[in-house]
C-alpha cells in the first residue's frame, strides 16, 4: 500500500523523518508521496498561535533535548537554530511545486539540513536557492513557480486535506484510513504498509 509522508518545514520531527525515510521505505518496496502542509493554520483551529513546543516550555525543553539524543541515535547532525518555529512557508510552496519531480525528496532534505544542521533561516530566499542549486535545478524557475497563484492553491488545500483526514502534528504518515503521528511511528507505518492485507483485531473497551 501508499504511504503518504505529511511533514512541515518548521516541524523538528520532520526532519528526522525527510532524511531517513527513503532508504527504509525503497528497502521494503513501498510506494511513497511527499505531503507538504501547513501546521499554522491546524494550530489556530485548536487556538494556537504558535507551537506547543513554545507555550509550554518544560515540553519544548524536553522536545530539545530529545531531539538530539534521536538525531545521535540516527547519526544525523543537530543544531538547536536560533528561530523557532522558522516560517516555512516558502520552502513549503517550493515543495509543493515540485512535488512529482524526481529530486523534491532531495529538497527537502537540503532545507531540513540548512536549518537543522545548520542554523540557517529557511525563510530566506537564499537558502532555498542553496537547496535548489543541491538539486541541480535552476532556482530562478522554481522559486518563480512557488509564487504562482496555482501552487499557493494546492498547498492550501494539501493542508484543507491534513485537516480532513485529523492530523494534528508533524511528521503524520498515512496509510490507506490508518494514521500514524510522529517520527518514532514511522516504522510501525512502513510495517502497517507491508501488512496491511493481514487486518486487525478491533480492541473491545475497557
Amino acid at each position: 500500500m501508499k504511504l503518504e509522508i505529511w511533514f512541515e518545514f518548521a516541524s523538528t520531527y520532520s526532519y528526522l523523518t525527510v532524511c531517513r525515510a527513503e532508504p527504509l521505505l525503497q528497502r521494503a518496496q513501498i510506494a511513497y508521496e511527499w505531503r507538504p502542509f501547513l501546521l499554522g493554520p491546524i494550530f489556530a483551529d485548536r487556538g494556537m498561535d504558535t507551537s506547543p513546543f513554545v507555550t509550554d516550555p518544560v515540553k519544548g525543553a524536553y522536545m530539545w533535548r530529545d531531539m538530539a539524543r534521536r538525531a545521535r541515535n540516527y547519526g544525523l547532525p543537530f543544531t538547536r537554530p536560533d528561530i523557532f518555529p522558522m516560517n516555512g512557508l516558502r520552502a513549503a510552496r517550493v515543495m509543493t511545486a515540485a512535488l512529482g519531480e524526481p529530486w523534491c525528496g532531495v529538497f527537502a532534505k537540503a532545507v531540513f539540513a540548512a536549518q537543522f544542521e545548520h542554523g540557517a533561516d529557511i525563510s530566506d530566499e537564499a537558502v532555498l536557492q542553496g537547496a535548489l542549486r543541491a538539486c541541480g535545478v535552476p532556482p530562478k524557475d522554481w522559486l518563480e513557480r512557488a509564487h504562482e497563484d496555482t501552487t499557493k492553491a494546492e498547498l492550501l488545500a494539501l493542508t484543507d486535506q491534513a485537516r480532513a483526514l485529523g492530523l494534528f502534528g508533524a511528521p503524520s504518515f498515512v496509510v490507506g484510513n490508518e494514521v500514524f503521528w510522529g517520527d518514532d511511528r514511522l516504522e510501525d507505518a512502513i510495517n502497517w504498509a507491508v501488512t496491511a492485507d493481514e487486518g486487525i483485531r478491533p480492541v473491545s473497551p475497557l
